[in-house]
């Protein structure tokens, strides 16, 4: 029996399609690529900018198709072989970029919760960016690759209201309409106000509104928030010395709420901080160039009044540089 894709799935891969930075050939050869990386990984010296030319031109299906191809010709992980073969940021982005996406998000989860300070932005990312079936398949990648769930995984590296939110969060699956109820999201404003008001910001219903609502209809909630009060709920949550739980309701909202700003303040901050914070940087890029990476440049450009492309080649160097450039769509050499 044939499942077809909902229709709310089908505008999404439409809008991705138009909002991805990635540029792609119309045709290519599994084949032929996998014996190009080949060639640029054997031998005294690797050829980095061949690897920056195939891969950083092919999306996810192209990139599984040339790792099948790769494996069948030289029965040898692709993956394996180019970590074996490069270096430092170049390498991570590279990994990052050539896995399965759903993959890919299941261990940049893991290495954001083993971390001695997790990462708790990561995981709060992961699970308030992606539709409900693309979080359902980190989840499922998730439990592939390391044998537990991802649930578990965050309930153990996580305590207290950060563990209830958390957890709540990543095991969501949204309705993912656009249908609202205007009723509801005018007395879940008002709980979400009492509860800031009374500095009680980790209440249940907090959490458990942030955890189950649709997206449309949080943000139907958040704007009727900002009529009723005057000012944004993120800015009602702005206080002097936040604790990690605060930090984590904010980004929680403002990743629910509008993707593309906050993606731009993940990496202006990425860039702006002494010494580029080259996880987050690398991540952003990685994740959003098939999905929405134009989109957060004309975000970034807006903020920022420079274009990504040129603050991301000012604060990077070498092949790591070709490479995220080439991602965000910039063909120059």
């Amino acid at each position: 029996m044939h499942s077809f894709p909902s229709h709310h799935t089908v505008e999404r891969l439409e809008r991705e399609r138009v909002m991805a930075s990635l540029i792609v050939p119309d045709i290519f050869s599994a084949t032929e690529d996998a014996e190009t990386l080949r060639k640029a990984s054997e031998g005294w010296g690797t050829n980095e900018k061949a690897i920056i030319e195939v891969l950083g031109h092919r999306n996810a299906a192209q990139r599984k198709q040339i790792r099948e191809a790769y494996e069948q010709l030289y029965e040898e992980d692709l993956v394996k072989r180019l970590e074996s073969e490069l270096t430092r940021d170049f390498e991570k982005a590279v990994y990052r970029w050539i896995l399965d996406p759903a993959d890919r998000d299941a261990v940049l989860a893991n290495v954001a919760l083993r971390k001695s300070h997790p990462d708790y932005h990561v995981i709060i990312e992961i699970s308030s960016i992606h539709s409900a079936d693309e979080l359902l398949e980190v989840r499922k990648a998730y439990k592939l690759r390391y044998k537990r769930s991802l649930e578990e995984d965050v309930a153990a590296h996580t305590t207290g209201d950060i563990r209830k939110l958390l957890v709540g969060i990543v095991s969501a699956y949204r309705y993912e309409g656009e249908e609202i109820n205007a009723r509801l999201a005018n007395s879940e404003a008002d709980v979400l106000h009492d509860a800031i008001k009374d500095g009680s910001f980790n209440h249940d219903e907090v959490i458990r509104i942030l955890s189950t609502r649709s997206k449309a209809q949080l943000r139907a909630t958040f704007n009727r928030y900002q009529e009723d009060q005057g000012t944004s709920i993120t800015k009602n949550l702005l206080v002097e010395h936040p604790d990690d739980f605060l930090v984590a309701l904010r980004t929680t909202i403002r990743s629910l709420n509008d993707p593309s700003k906050y993606f731009v303040k993940v990496l202006r901050e990425a860039i702006k901080r002494a010494g580029t914070d080259e996880d987050d940087l690398t991540r952003v890029i990685v994740t959003r160039a098939e999905k929405d990476l134009k989109e957060i440049k004309e975000e970034y450009y807006k903020k920022n009044s420079v274009s990504l492309d040129q603050a991301v080649a000012k604060d990077t160097t070498g092949h790591y540089q070709a490479f995220l450039l080439t991602l965000l769509g910039n063909n120059e050499e």
